[in-house]
C-alpha cells in the first residue's frame, strides 16, 4: 500500500538546520509532484516546497532563499533541506503526492520546533 514516511524533525535553535526526509512506497514515485506542506498551531496547512516531475520546484515566500527541495528518483525519496531556521518555521511538516486532485497521499508528519 502506498506509505509516505517522513522523518529528520527535532528541535534546533534559531539559525541552525535540518534536513527532512520522505520515503515513498507504493506508488510509482518518479511521475509525481512531491511537496512539502507544514502546519502551525491553529494555522492552516500551507505548502512550503514543490518539486515535480521534471525537477521543478517552487517555494513559499517565507521560506525562499533558506529552504531547498529535492529528490532522489533511485530512492523514492524526497528532501527538505533547512537552513537558517527561525522561531516561525515551527510546525508539523508533513510530505505529499501529488498526481491529481483524485490521487494525492500524505504522510503522518514530523514535527520541527526552533526555539532557544
Amino acid at each position: 500500500q502506498v506509505q509516505l514516511v517522513e522523518s529528520g524533525g527535532g528541535l534546533v535553535q534559531p539559525g541552525e538546520s535540518l534536513r527532512l526526509s520522505c520515503a515513498a512506497s507504493g506508488f510509482t514515485f518518479s511521475i509525481y509532484t512531491m511537496g512539502w506542506y507544514r502546519q502551525a498551531p491553529g494555522k492552516q496547512r500551507e505548502l512550503v516546497a514543490r518539486i515535480t516531475s521534471g525537477r521543478t520546484t517552487i517555494y513559499a515566500d517565507s521560506v525562499k532563499g533558506r529552504f531547498t527541495i529535492s529528490r532522489d528518483n533511485a530512492e523514492n525519496t524526497v528532501y527538505l533541506q533547512m537552513n537558517s531556521l527561525k522561531p516561525e518555521d515551527t510546525a508539523d511538516y508533513y510530505c505529499n503526492a501529488f498526481l491529481q486532485s483524485s490521487i494525492s497521499y500524505w504522510g503522518k508528519g514530523t514535527l520541527v520546533t526552533v526555539s532557544s
